[in-house]
């Protein structure tokens, strides 16, 4: 089966979940997707980690964890169900916040179709869904749900990948969040890479927010691939006055 109805699927599934509010939560994945997924019938393990140095001091809602020396991840398991297909559970997703209390946050499913070999193609595209079920702490809705487009090109030693996202919390199709994320990667060798990637939130599709209370990350990455795992680091910069001003990430991942 070929990836020929991507396009038309989003659509159907847009129209669908056409529902959805303001994002208030944090997050606990930085990553920009480059429409790689596991091997048929390989599962892979992602941890994800990044920690708030210097954010902000108060809750996005009453009763949320504050962004200010935070630490937030997740454990993502992934399977691939066919070369175009890779099905993926986020469990679990916690928090360490600055008075050192542990949370638990809730859980994520996941749904991602993309070109096969997307690593070796010159253009690839793919889109992935999202289910999210949150703790109160983490997000004022319950429910929410992620559709994230992957567009990118591999041209020689650079990487451009454009992720156009969506964020859904069942309010209405205008009320959709426009959050993108962008990448352009360099390769130095086999192993190494060099990054920015750019991670945005304009607002709700049918009125985004004045410049001043949009958030923009700016992120210097590293990527190294080893034997035991993948490597990605990064540090984040907030661009506005409405963005955390550092943001740390780590992601580990290996097939198994």
């Amino acid at each position: 089966m070929r990836i020929v109805s991507l396009s038309g699927c989003a659509v159907i599934v847009m129209l669908w979940f056409g529902q959805a509010s303001p994002a208030f939560a944090q997050t606990d994945e930085i990553q920009v997707y480059d429409a790689t997924i596991a091997p048929t019938g390989t599962f892979n393990l992602t941890l994800h980690n990044n920690f708030t140095p210097s954010g902000r001091t108060a809750p996005e809602f009453p009763g949320g964890i504050v962004p200010d020396r935070s630490l937030n991840g997740v454990a993502e398991w992934a399977y691939g169900i066919a070369p175009w297909f890779e099905g993926g559970l986020y469990f679990p997703l916690y928090s360490i916040t600055r008075d050192g209390s542990v949370l638990y946050n809730g859980l994520k499913l996941r749904a991602l179709f993309v070109t096969p070999d997307a690593a070796k193609r010159e253009f690839f595209y793919g889109v992935n869904f999202e289910f999210s079920f949150n703790t109160p702490h983490w997000d004022a809705r319950a429910h929410t749900s992620e559709i994230r487009g992957i567009v990118g090109a591999h041209l020689g030693r650079f990487d451009f990948i454009f992720n156009p996202i969506v964020d859904n919390s069942w309010n209405g199709f205008s009320n959709l969040e426009f959050v993108p994320e962008t990448r352009v990667a360099m390769a130095l060798s086999e192993r190494y890479k060099v990054a920015l990637e750019e991670y945005d939130d304009f607002g709700t599709v049918s009125h985004f927010l004045p410049a001043a209370k949009q958030s923009h990350q700016l992120f210097a990455v590293v990527d190294i691939n080893t034997k035991l795992a993948a490597i990605e680091a990064g540090v984040g910069a907030g661009l506005t006055s409405a963005s955390d001003h550092w943001v740390i990430k780590l992601i580990l991942s290996r097939d198994f």
